[in-house]
Formats: structure tokens, sequence, C-alpha cells
């Protein structure tokens, strides 16, 4: 837990294994702790981090251990539950991971006694993208390089079933209108009616691969994506096609991720794998990045709830940046 200067990270958690996955929680818990989960090759921690940026007394960040969950095989995704509780008595946290076995696994404990799971099977390729319900957290969605998006209740019931032309790449639920789901395949982005069960509107990328895209909680009229080597921006008011298009990286972009707290500020990483992953952060008012790092066989990438601060997984790390919104 020091300074990093060398890397332009502001932080660094040292971890046991290689960070496959990390996701801060983006939703209130009732509690001052920042939950955050990663993963290494079969297990998933759960912590809690605290910033000197929120803390006056803390010096850099203060992070603990909650609880490790033994997994078995190596995890591809993580989503927290908005149940997720921290000042209920017990304690209560949810989330869900895809694995490299096409399971999802989803994971209830009271940090006590309680350490449970449950196994939702269907989809028969990788499983690249899940989120949950916002609102309730009573349903999880899923997109897979089997061309489907799923949606599954939490006794793992399929309630919709989506055909997707190409490999399903990321997915996305609306805060508000929950009955709204953005589904990204290679190329183009669709907005599906769960009532109605249909596209209500589509995105077009016009170049592929899109490996990822991303739905701005901060303002739902915008839409991102990397797609190829490009950064690609919507207003879903003005146009299907992007108002926004630039170069990111020198090879192919990975992931493409909105702050919570601005519409303005966005990252992106590129594919992971490399043995040094090269991650940018933008700002819509600025033509070029206003961060640009680098992080050892980087992967995975999340934006804090309520401050700057994004974390980036890493070789037997956890790197933290921290830029002004």
């Amino acid at each position: 837990m020091k300074q990093d200067a060398s890397r332009n990270a502001a932080y660094t958690l040292d971890c046991e294994d290689y960070v496959h996955v990390v996701e801060f929680n983006p939703f209130e818990t009732g509690d001052s702790g920042n939950l955050i989960a990663y993963s290494g090759n079969n297990y998933v921690i759960i912590g809690t981090c605290t910033f000197q940026e929120e803390e006056a007394d803390v010096e850099g960040i203060q992070y603990k251990t909650l609880q490790t969950f033994h997994h078995g095989v190596r995890v591809d995704g993580i989503a927290w539950s908005p149940e997720t509780r921290l000042d209920s008595l017990p304690p209560i946290i949810k989330f869900c991971t895809s694995a490299a076995d096409l399971k999802i696994r989803l994971f209830t404990s009271d940090l006590q006694d309680k350490n449970e799971y449950k196994v939702l099977e269907g989809h028969s390729y990788f499983i690249n993208g899940l989120v949950f319900d916002p609102k309730g957290g009573q349903g999880i969605a899923s997109v897979s390089d089997d061309h489907t998006c799923k949606i599954w209740t939490l006794e793992g019931v399929q309630t919709s079933h989506f055909i997707l032309h190409s490999p399903g790449m990321s997915v996305c639920w609306h805060p508000e209108e929950t009955f709204k789901l953005m589904v990204a395949d290679n190329g183009t982005i669709r907005f599906y009616d769960l009532v109605a069960q249909q596209a209500i509107l589509s995105l077009e990328s016009e170049q592929v691969p899109l490996m990822s895209a991303h739905w701005c909680l901060k303002n739902t009229f915008k839409v991102g994506s990397v797609a190829e080597n490009d950064w690609l921006i919507w207003d879903i008011t003005r146009s299907s096609y992007p108002q926004t298009k630039s170069p990111v990286h020198m090879d192919r972009a990975g992931l493409f991720r909105w702050s919570i707290i601005s519409e303005n500020l966005s990252a992106t990483t590129d594919y992971p794998g490399k043995m040094a992953s090269q991650f940018q952060i933008y700002h819509l008012g600025h033509s070029q990045p206003i961060l640009m790092g680098s992080v050892p066989v980087g992967s995975g990438l999340s934006w804090h709830r309520t401050l700057p601060p994004r974390v980036i997984g890493g070789d037997h790390k956890l790197l933290f940046w921290v830029t002004e919104v």
C-alpha cells in the first residue's frame, strides 16, 4: 500500500495472485467502507478500502479483507447486487460471477456462518458480461459468445432469451427504468424492452470487433464503446451512428467504462494479456487523454462509486489512479 509514481498509480495494493477481474461495488451499502471484489485464479476476495481523499486520518489507502470465497475455476466476470448491505444485522454480501466453465455463480454471505452459492447454467460458450437489476437485484442479465442474452431469476430460471447476430460482448441495465436493457454484440448495440420482449433501438459501430460497450449512468442518452483500436461515443437522441470517434490504442482496445460520478469521464484499456497493458482516461471536453498509464499484464477496470479513483488489476497487484473530476 504505497505510492507508485513510476507507473503513475496513486496507490498499489499487493495481492497473492494475478488479478483477473476487479469491481468496486457501485451501490450504496449504508456503511462508509467502499466494497471491492477481485479474483485470482480460483477465488474471489471481498474487501473494503478507504482513501485519504475521503478520510483525513487515512494515509494513502486503507484496505481490509472481509471474506475469501473459494471458486474452484477461473473467474471471468463479477457483478455486485444492490441487495448488498453492510449496515444490516447481519451484513449481506451478494454478488455473482461468470467463470471459465460457462456457469454463473450467485454468492450470498453474512460474513459469519452463512457462505453459500447457487449455480446458474444455460450458456454454451464463454460469458462476456453480466449485471444485476439495479433496483431490486432480483434479476441477472448475461451475454455470451453463444450469441445469446439471457435474463435469470435468483433461482436460476430464465425469464427472457434474446438471440444476437454475433457474440454478446457487454450488457447494461438502465439505472431507473429497469425494463430497459442495453446489449452489445460484435458490431451493434441494441436496447431491449423487457416487457415487450423486443429490441426498440439500435446503434451501429460501423467497425468490428466491438470489444466493450457501456451505458452512461449519469446521462443515459450517452453510450460509449471501443471497437478495433477506436473509442466511440453516441448521443442516442441525435443519431444511431457515433458522434465521436478517435483512435485510443495502438493495438486492439479491450474495455470501455464510464465514470459513475461524471458523465464527461471515461476510461479505456487495451486488449488484455499483453506484457504491458495501456489505459487512458478521457474527458469529453478535451481532445486528448487527460491521463495515460501502463500496468504489467493488466486486466479489469472499475470506477469508484463516489470518488475519482479507478482500479485496474495487474500481476499480483491492484493499482489505483486518481483523476480530478
